[in-house]
């Protein structure tokens, strides 16, 4: 390391500790990506045979730690243990993006094989591993694919079991932790409209062309398209700004605000 310099060393000793990796393979994927951190970060977790070890036993002893005592699952309360170790709240997004790397069915449970196969595929084997990747599950969300991925995801993992469509409280709680990331100004909007004129499930197809309307559709809405394709209830909504005066006054006024 001593042949490298100050920078150089800064971003090794920081990618070794996000990653657990070695010096070597943090290196590797360093130079892969002309030691753009970000770069190096998806080039090593899409590698597989770059990830980190991890030690089956120690991940079999995690999983006992937080599992029910009566059923064969991680349930709400080995969840809320698991967030006082590694010493996030359990509301945090975090902990939606970790439910994303296990690919978890359900939101507040993890089966044996979610959660074990999650954090082989993360390279974590111990608490010590688990805080130390937090920084980079949160840096994943800056990711413009990633957080689509994620916010897709969350749909399924929050709806109820044998639901096809997601529940309008459990709905606005998801759009205000995701956009929150992503500071939509509109979102407070959208949550109020829903409450004052929708008050029913959300379906998919609502969910997905959300996150297109947020991304495509400047705050002023200067450059909605009323003949397109959006769901009734976005072009609803956009009648609902206008009727109540949100655009016209002023309020947001502003069409960057787009990402």
């Amino acid at each position: 390391m001593h042949k490298l310099g100050r920078g150089h060393r800064d971003k090794l000793q920081q990618f070794i500790t996000i990653t657990g990796a070695s010096e070597k393979i943090a290196l590797q994927a360093l130079k892969a990506s002309d030691w753009h951190l970000e770069g190096a970060f998806d080039f090593f977790y899409n590698q597989p045979q770059l990830k980190t070890f991890t030690d089956s036993r120690h991940l079999e002893e995690l999983y006992n730690r937080y599992k029910d005592a009566y059923v064969d699952m991680i349930l709400a309360d080995g969840i809320t243990v698991l967030c006082n170790d590694i010493q996030v709240d359990p509301q945090d997004i975090v902990m939606l993006v970790l439910s994303w790397h296990m690919k978890a069915g359900t939101m507040c449970e993890f089966s044996k094989k979610e959660f074990i196969e999650g954090l082989q595929s993360l390279g974590i084997d111990s608490l010590d591993k688990f805080r130390e990747k937090i920084p980079y599950m949160r840096s994943e969300l800056k990711d413009e694919q990633k957080f689509r991925e994620i916010y897709n995801f969350a749909f399924g993992w929050a709806k109820e079991k044998g639901q096809k469509s997601l529940a309008l409280d459990t709905a606005i709680g998801m759009w205000q932790l995701l956009f929150a990331e992503k500071q939509w100004p509109l979102v407070d909007h959208w949550c109020q409209f829903l409450q004052a004129r929708h008050n029913k499930a959300i379906s998919r197809d609502t969910w997905s062309q959300l996150l297109e309307f947020a991304k495509t559709v400047g705050s002023n809405l200067s450059d909605y398209d009323a003949e397109g394709a959006w769901p009734y209830l976005i072009d609803e909504f956009v009648e609902y700004l206008n009727e109540n005066g949100i655009i016209q006054n002023g309020l947001i006024n502003d069409s960057s605000l787009k990402w």
